[in-house]
């Protein structure tokens, strides 16, 4: 072997070691460059979830997240999310079995899960992951101080007590829909002393804590009701069916970066209705509302899930 090529073996050799020890910070770099899309409907509570996921990710990768919250209704996020324009964001299971498969409501929440993770992984090649705790579903609720009086926890007592002149505030939606008021009152063989009058969604939540009515329809998580103090009902027949909030991945994007669906799951169970309820509270309440990032922000730190500073 001549001097020549041992020269070039040697450099060739110089230069393996070289990119073999630089290739973990080239990698680290590379992937820096690389971005996700986290969408989010067009409500509060959806973009406080979405900066959830987002901070979480940018604090334990080092993938760069673009925001697209506030992007629309279900069929617009969902339509995004199979073209490829977004790669998650966090949908409802009740929305995916009833809005997108189109079948009927269930009221098991394990089975809904199931049903929903087995078609969307073989229509869409979409995974839900881990629910996050929260159920943004129907609820009733009541003023604290009637509550209070009349020793009301759950739908059954109630039930149990409109012999006292209850007046029910209910919006047009609840009034028609099948897993709205005439179900409930089916599933809990209840009537309430006068028909239920039909009121805006806006002004429900201020007309029952004034007294203008008594018990109105409510979402779970409404950070109105937080606002003005009022008091959830337990459907202890389960009647209303279940939107258990979950992150929903395109597989590909789960594939490309393993590593999200572990730490995802650090989100499992971490948030219960009281606490989305309070999130959604700090973003919406008039006084010194906190952006959704902000309140995302301290959610996370609260669980120590991202440093504080």
């Amino acid at each position: 072997m001549n001097t020549k090529t041992k020269m070039i073996l040697l450099i060739a050799a110089i230069l393996v070691v070289i990119l073999a020890l630089a290739s973990p910070e080239l990698l680290r770099m590379w992937r820096a460059e690389e971005s996700i899309s986290i969408g989010g409907k067009d409500f509060t509570e959806q973009s406080v979830v979405g900066e959830i996921l987002a901070q979480l990710i940018e604090e334990k990768t080092d993938l760069r997240v673009e925001r697209n919250l506030y992007l629309g209704g279900t069929m617009v996020c969902f339509n995004a999310l199979r073209g490829g324009d977004l790669d998650m964001y966090v949908e409802y299971t009740g929305t995916g079995l009833v809005n997108i498969l189109e079948k009927e409501a269930l009221a098991d929440s394990e089975e809904v899960l199931r049903i929903v993770r087995d078609e969307f992984s073989s229509r869409y090649d979409l995974e839900w992951l881990e629910p996050l705790g929260f159920n943004n579903t129907y609820t009733l609720t009541v003023r604290r101080d009637l509550a209070e009086e009349l020793e009301l926890e759950t739908i059954s007592d109630l039930r149990e007590k409109l012999n006292h002149d209850i007046v029910a505030g209910f919006n047009a939606e609840f009034l028609e829909r099948p897993d709205g008021y005439p179900g409930l009152k089916e599933a809990y063989d209840m009537e309430f002393p006068e028909s239920p009058r039909q009121m805006d969604t806006g002004l429900m939540y201020r007309a029952c804590a004034q007294g203008d009515v008594d018990v109105i329809c409510a979402f779970s998580t409404d950070g109105r009701i937080e606002a003005y103090d009022l008091v959830v009902l337990e459907d202890d027949k389960n009647y209303f069916p279940p939107y258990y909030a979950a992150p929903l991945a395109r597989k590909e994007t789960l594939d490309r970066h393993p590593e999200l669906r572990e730490m995802l799951a650090m989100l499992a169970g971490a948030l219960d209705d009281a606490a989305m309820r309070e999130l959604n509270y700090l973003v919406d309440r008039e006084d010194d509302p906190l952006s959704p990032g902000a309140a995302a922000r301290g959610f996370l730190v609260e669980k120590g899930l991202i440093a504080s500073e």
